[in-house]
């Protein structure tokens, strides 16, 4: 009978085992979590009213996997107000609109008239070199010019990776925007045709920013972490960290910190790259190898309550991103009283301030009173804090989100490899083939199949 191990109880590991007990109730099915929680990053807490997200804040409905998971363990999705389609730009001190149209961009001050001309010349630019890993940094600046690059990619990749566009691969990271050039020549050509195909068929074509709609759950994103682990039930084993791991014959064998190990004909590892590289020294040197090249980088998330006659801005929509070249020492801040009702008490804002990513790393780890000064220092310069917030919590990463930097999809390709002379092995977890919830449960829905179809 096929026993599959699953070492990690993040979102990934617990989709995992919720897909296999449905496709296969016949199959017994164990997570191993080393935390006294599962849910990985998706994780809530309320305090004086206020709820903090320590990490996902959202997902986008766009895609099904995250929302159709909910839909089986019965969870009414929050849908995020209208405000959250605001987003704003740090420039000279101020915060300007993103532009979400066209006719907003060539409108918006956001980029100098000469840069907003050199991106409408997009559509004269050759195609670059399909066959090369290009970052995301050189291919906007090819495609889009330099204007376009600091103020509208280079907040984006921050938004979503805290990472380093110049190092951050284009393709891994953003593979449909590679495919509509390859197809397409030009990005605004693909947008024009796409937009008429899609008239033609009755429905809305792709917008600038990206599609969808936010959402989560009236207790957060820890609501859909918590009833997938509490339907799991004793499938899941919490505080049970893994020491390593071994091969004997046909299977697998999981060594406990403390004593005590788990026999599997499929192992699968669902843990953070450095986790992996731990476990897999010396069962799967090369496999290890692999994940020991994966980087995360630090973030700090201070979540503020602040009394809304505090604020000269009213905080009426998602927040904003700072752009590098802007010098600022945050990342960017989430106004999630805006975002989603019931974030915080009447009468107060609720904020969440990113610190660090991959080049502002070091002020991560500055100490909580220093992380919570610069922070109010930075809210004071930009939105017009003129107090002192009621409330504050900081929320460290010191792993935060994996970057799929230039040379990541040779990697893969390699990992796949690799993974093929060890018979019943399986990675599944956010460095490999996306960092997104979305992406997460998609993919453990198809080990899954895969899993069950062997």
């Amino acid at each position: 009978m096929a026993r599959i191990l699953i070492v990690g109880g993040g979102m990934s590991g617990l989709s995992l085992a919720w897909y296999l007990r449905r496709l296969k109730p016949s199959y017994e099915v164990k997570v191993f979590e080393a935390e006294s929680r599962a849910g990985g990053k998706a994780w809530t807490e309320m305090e004086s009213g206020f709820l903090c997200e320590r990490g996902v804040n959202a997902v986008l409905d766009n895609k099904p996997s995250t929302l159709g998971l909910a839909k089986e363990l019965g969870l009414k999705p929050l849908r995020s107000n209208d405000a959250a389609r605001r987003r704003f730009i740090v420039k000279k001190g101020g915060l300007v609109p993103l532009p979400d149209s066209p006719g907003q961009f060539i409108k918006s001050g956001l980029l100098s008239l000469p840069a907003r001309l050199r991106v409408v010349a997009e559509i004269i630019i050759r195609r670059g070199d399909l066959e090369r890993d290009e970052s995301l940094a050189d291919f906007a600046r090819r495609r889009l010019g330099k204007g376009a690059y600091q103020y509208l990619i280079d907040p984006m990749a921050s938004g979503i990776y805290a990472g380093d566009p110049e190092r951050l691969s284009l393709k891994a990271c953003f593979p449909r925007i590679y495919e509509l050039e390859r197809d397409y020549g030009s990005l605004i050509r693909a947008m024009i045709r796409l937009q008429r195909e899609a008239k033609k068929k009755g429905a809305s074509g792709p917008g600038a920013g990206p599609g969808g709609v936010l959402t989560s759950f009236e207790r957060g994103m820890g609501e859909l972490a918590g009833e997938l682990a509490a339907r799991l039930g004793d499938i899941l084993v919490l505080g049970r960290r893994v020491h390593a791991v071994h091969r004997k014959g046909r299977r697998w064998i999981v060594e406990f910190h403390g004593g005590g190990q788990e026999e599997g004909s499929h192992l699968v590892i669902a843990c953070p790259a450095g986790e992996a590289n731990r476990i897999l020294g010396k069962a799967a040197p090369e496999v290890a190898s692999i994940a020991s090249s994966v980087y995360y980088p630090p973030i700090s998330v201070v979540c503020l309550g602040i009394r809304k006659n505090l604020v000269k801005n009213p905080l009426d929509g998602f927040g904003f991103l700072a752009p590098f070249v802007e010098r600022r020492p945050i990342l960017g801040a989430l106004w999630d009283s805006s975002i989603f009702k019931g974030r915080a008490p009447q009468d107060y804002h609720l904020l969440r301030v990113l610190v660090g990513g991959a080049r502002l790393g070091r002020i991560a780890g500055l100490p909580d009173d220093s992380l919570v000064d610069l922070v109010q220092k930075e809210l004071s310069y930009l939105v017009g804090l003129r107090g002192t917030p009621d409330f504050a919590r900081i929320f460290r990463w010191r792993e935060s989100i994996p970057q799929y930097n230039v040379g990541y999809l040779r990697m893969m390709n390699e990992l796949e490899g690799f993974l093929e002379k060890y018979p019943g092995l399986f990675i599944r977890c956010n460095w490999v083939g996306g960092v997104s919830l979305n992406d997460c449960i998609a993919n453990s829905k198809a080990l899954a199949k895969r899993i069950a179809a062997l």
